[in-house]
C-alpha cells in the first residue's frame, strides 16, 4: 500500500510531502537497524533508549518517512517526518493497517490476570484442538506457537508491530483460533490496540509489577482495559470469587460468564472436588450442562484454571465433549508445577510462582500431596517490585517446613541486598540457620531458613537434605532456562540443576546428607 493509504489510519491533518504519499511502503519498523528502502520508521520512546535518537540511521537506510512524537526534541530526521501525539498508539494503528487487520480473520482469545494465564491458555488451546479446530495459535509467557511450530517469546505479549505480524502469519497458515496471554504492560502500553477479541478472561489479581504500575489500582486499571474494549456480542469470562471480579464483570459491554466455587457462578463445581497426586476430578456445572472433569493438573488453583478454560470453551461454542477431552489431555505446562523424576523417593516440583499469592497457592497444592516435609527454594528478581520481597518471605515460611533463600534473576541489583529485603519478612516467624544441618528441625515453632545466594548450591542442598516423602519446591523461575546477573544472561535451568543434583546423590547411594554441609 502507499504511504498516504497507510497513514490514513492516523487521522486527517498530517503533513506529508506530495511526492512521498504515493510511494509504496515495504515495511513498518521501530528498530532503525531493520529499516531499508521503502520502510516507515516509527520512533518509540522506550525504557532504555529513545528511537528519536536513530532517525538519521533510519533515513540513511532508505526509509520513506519517519513518525515522531510531538514535543520530542530530535535531530534532523533526514526524511519526511510525520508528527503524532503518541508514537506507541500510532505504531499499533499502523501495524493493524499494514497487516490488514489479522484479528478479524481469526478468533482471538485473550487471558489476563496475575496468576493462571499460562496454564489456562494451554487448556483452551487443548480444548480447541480436541474440537478438531487445529491448527491453533498461542501467544504467551513461555513461547509463541503457530500450530506445532514454536517461536521463542521475548515478552508475554509482543510489541504491537510484532503481534500484528504474528497474527498475520497465523492467518496465512490457516490458523482459525489464537489464544493469547495479555499482560498488564501490554494493555497499558497499547500493544493490543486494534485487536478484536472474540472472548477474554480474568483469572485473578494479586500484587505484582508495582515497579511499573506503582499502585494496585493502576495495575487493575490496566487489566480492565481488555474488558472495556470487548464489544457487545463478545464474551467475558470472569473469576467472580476474586474480589475484583465483580468490577470486571460490570465494566464490560460483553456477555459475561462467571466462574467460581459456589453458586450463583455460571461455571462451578457441582458436588465434591477430588484432589490428589494424580490430578483433579469433579463435575462442572456450566451453561452448556454438566461436564465431567478429569485433569492431570493438581491443586486447588488449577480448579480455577479449569473453570475459566471451560468458560472460554463455552464462549467459543465448543462442544462439551471437546471441553472435557481437551482438559483431560492437557498435561502440566513447562515450569508450572512441573515434576522432576529420576526415580528418587522424594518429590521435586519446579514452578514459576514469583508473587506472594502464587507462592501461597503453590505451597497449598504441594501440601495436599506431600507425605513429608516441604523444602522451598526461592528468591526474588532484581530491578522489579521490591515491596513483594518480604511478603514472599512470609509466604514461603508459612507454607514450608524449611526454606532456602537464594537468587532468582538479580539483574543489576546486589543479590545479598535482595535477600536482605526478603529476610525482613521472615525474621518474626523464621529462624535463620548457618548450614544445611540446621534445616532439620523447628526451634520454638519457628521455621528454619538458610541463605545460599548461589542458586545451583541452593538446589543441590535442598536435594541433599530431602528425606523419603519430602517435596522440594523450586519456585520463581519455572520454565526459564537462564539467569540474568548484571546485564548478562547465563544459561541456567532449575530442572537441569535438580536432575544433576539427584543423580549425584544417587551415585553416593541415595543417602540424605544434609548434616554433612
Amino acid at each position: 500500500m502507499t504511504l498516504a493509504e497507510l497513514l490514513s489510519v492516523l487521522g486527517p491533518g498530517l503533513s506529508l510531502p506530495a511526492d512521498a504519499g504515493g510511494r509504496e511502503v515495504t515495511a513498518v519498523v521501530q528498530d532503525s537497524r531493520k529499516a531499508g528502502p521503502g520502510a516507515l520508521f516509527v520512533a518509540i520512546r522506550g525504557f532504555r533508549t529513545d528511537g528519536h535518537r536513530f532517525l538519521g540511521q533510519a533515513a540513511a537506510a532508505g526509509s520513506l518517512a519517519v513518525v515522531v512524537e510531538a514535543g520530542v526534541v530530535a535531530d534532523n530526521p533526514g526524511a519526511p517526518a510525520i508528527v503524532v501525539p503518541d508514537t506507541r498508539k500510532a505504531l499499533a494503528a499502523l501495524a493493524v493497517k499494514f497487516y490488514d487487520n489479522p484479528s478479524l480473520r481469526l478468533k482471538l482469545v485473550g487471558i489476563t490476570g496475575t496468576k493462571g494465564k499460562t496454564t489456562t491458555s494451554y487448556l483452551v488451546k487443548s480444548i480447541i484442538e480436541a474440537a478438531g479446530r487445529a491448527p491453533v495459535g498461542l501467544i504467551g509467557t513461555i513461547d509463541y506457537r503457530i500450530g506445532d511450530r514454536i517461536i521463542p517469546a521475548p515478552n508475554t505479549t509482543p510489541e504491537s508491530l510484532e503481534l500484528q505480524a504474528l497474527l498475520a502469519e497465523m492467518t496465512e497458515e490457516q490458523v482459525r483460533y489464537c489464544v493469547m496471554e495479555v499482560s498488564s504492560h501490554a494493555l497499558e502500553l497499547g500493544r493490543t490496540e486494534g485487536c478484536v477479541f472474540e472472548a477474554a478472561a480474568f483469572t485473578n489479581l494479586a500484587q505484582d509489577h508495582l515497579d511499573f504500575h506503582e499502585t494496585m489500582e493502576a495495575y487493575f486499571g490496566s487489566k480492565k482495559l481488555l474488558f472495556a474494549g470487548l464489544a457487545a456480542g463478545k464474551t467475558a469470562v470472569v473469576n467472580i470469587d476474586d474480589p475484583r471480579g465483580r468490577a470486571v464483570a460490570e465494566g464490560t459491554a460483553a456477555r459475561v460468564i462467571t466462574c467460581g466455587m459456589m453458586a450463583p457462578a455460571d461455571v462451578r463445581p457441582e458436588g465434591p472436588v477430588t484432589y490428589g497426586i494424580r490430578g483433579l476430578s469433579f463435575t462442572l456445572q456450566t451453561p452448556a450442562g454438566p461436564i465431567s472433569i478429569a485433569s492431570p493438573l493438581v491443586g486447588r488453583h488449577n480448579v480455577y484454571n479449569v473453570m475459566i478454560a471451560a468458560g472460554l470453551g463455552i464462549a467459543l461454542a465448543m462442544p462439551a465433549e471437546a471441553i472435557a477431552l481437551g482438559i483431560k489431555r492437557m498435561r502440566a505446562v513447562p515450569g508450572r508445577m512441573e515434576t522432576v523424576d529420576e526415580g528418587q523417593h522424594f518429590g521435586v516440583v519446579v514452578d514459576y510462582a514469583h508473587t506472594e499469592g502464587s507462592l501461597q497457592s503453590l505451597l497449598e497444592a504441594v501440601r495436599s500431596m506431600a507425605a513429608g516435609r516441604i523444602i522451598t527454594v526461592f528468591g526474588c528478581g532484581g530491578d522489579r517490585d521490591r515491596t513483594k520481597r518480604p511478603k514472599m518471605g512470609r509466604a514461603a515460611l508459612e507454607g514450608s517446613d524449611a526454606v532456602i533463600v537464594t537468587s532468582d534473576n538479580p539483574r543489576t541489583e546486589d543479590p545479598l541486598a535482595i535477600i536482605a529485603e526478603i529476610e525482613a519478612g521472615m525474621r518474626e516467624n523464621g529462624a535463620a540457620v548457618g548450614d544445611a544441618a540446621g534445616l532439620a528441625a523447628r526451634s520454638g515453632g519457628r521455621t528454619p531458613y538458610l541463605v545460599l545466594p548461589d542458586r545451583a548450591d541452593a538446589i543441590r542442598t535442598a536435594v541433599d537434605i530431602a528425606r523419603d516423602g519430602d517435596v522440594v519446591v523450586l519456585a520463581g523461575k519455572g520454565h526459564e532456562d537462564y539467569q540474568i546477573i548484571g546485564t548478562e544472561k547465563r544459561h541456567f535451568d532449575d530442572r537441569e540443576e535438580a536432575r544433576t543434583a539427584i543423580r549425584k546423590r544417587q551415585e553416593r547411594g541415595g543417602k540424605q546428607v544434609g548434616a554433612e554441609h
